[in-house]
């Protein structure tokens, strides 16, 4: 078995100059695709679990789905919740076999975020799984609005919370579908002044390629997230194998044309941020 945990993957990340993908799961299709890339890409990556996909398949399954996948490879795996609003929510993670939790309470106060954190990080360790926090709020395109991370604030949360990660907002936007944006490269510096713990970018997809490369390479960021892109490829491969063929109605056979585009597109996300070959 290759399942490892996020502090696993992202210290060697911060150490070595690259940083790792975490790829935003739906379903079996494409997290199947994921390990695909890891492994052709000789990659650590992190299979996440979000709310959308929560909704959709309870998380004892999911558990199950990425420790089977990370059996069937022999290259880093990572079984993540992302965004866990709850104690519970994450504790349910941990109990069904995840090896790190985001818990997402970038919408309290600075000391009720602080505080919760650190109760579900002492959770997450005590069952020897990594646990990530965010401050800061990372809004979403066409939807809420973002409010930047504080250096200030960002230093005690890391210093308090005792997390193994922390998502920061730099400019990112969930769901972004182009690569028009960028990131606020004088405040990440100014937050990784002032902390030592490996940063995460959220709604990755919206940040052009050259600078996925070169903060991976030169930063203390070792974790993107990457969702949207991933889901255009799946979208786009489905549409075409669906029109393809009107007459055609066995899903499994529709959807065994995703598995190569999404396949791609993760490999490509997976080079851009240097972690070919860290496996």
């Amino acid at each position: 078995m290759t399942l490892v945990t996020l502090s696993e993957v992202v210290q060697p990340a911060l150490k070595g100059g690259y940083a790792v993908a975490g790829l935003v799961c739906l379903g079996w299709e494409d997290m199947r695709a994921y390990v695909a890339a890891a492994e052709a890409e000789r990659a650590p990556v992190i299979l996440q679990a979000g709310p959308s996909c929560r909704e959709h398949t309870p998380l004892p399954v999911l558990g199950m789905m990425f420790r089977y996948l990370a059996d069937s490879v022999d290259v880093p795996i990572v079984a993540h919740l992302d965004h866990g609003y709850t104690l519970e929510e994450c504790r349910e993670a941990i109990e069904s076999g995840f090896s790190s939790v985001m818990f997402d309470g970038s919408r309290k106060t600075l000391t009720e975020n602080i505080a919760e954190t650190a109760a579900i990080a002492e959770m997450a360790h005590a069952a020897g799984v990594s646990c990530e926090g965010e401050i800061g709020f990372v809004g979403y395109s066409g939807g809420e609005m973002s409010a930047g991370t504080d250096p200030s604030e960002a230093a005690q949360f890391a210093r308090e919370t005792g997390v193994d990660a922390m998502a920061i907002s730099v400019g990112n936007v969930h769901l972004q579908q182009d690569r028009e944006g960028g990131l606020d490269e004088p405040r990440i510096r100014a937050i990784e002044a002032l902390t030592e713990v490996p940063l995460v970018i959220h709604g990755g997809s919206g940040v052009p390629l050259a600078q996925r490369e070169a903060l991976a390479a030169g930063s203390s960021i070792c974790k993107f997230n990457i969702g949207t892109e991933l889901r255009m490829a799946f979208g786009a491969a489905l549409h075409q194998a669906v029109t393809a063929d009107p007459d055609r109605f066995d899903r499994v056979q529709i959807l065994k044309e995703t598995h190569d585009p999404v396949m791609d597109a993760a490999r490509v996300a997976i080079r851009a941020v240097g972690a070919s070959g860290r496996g």
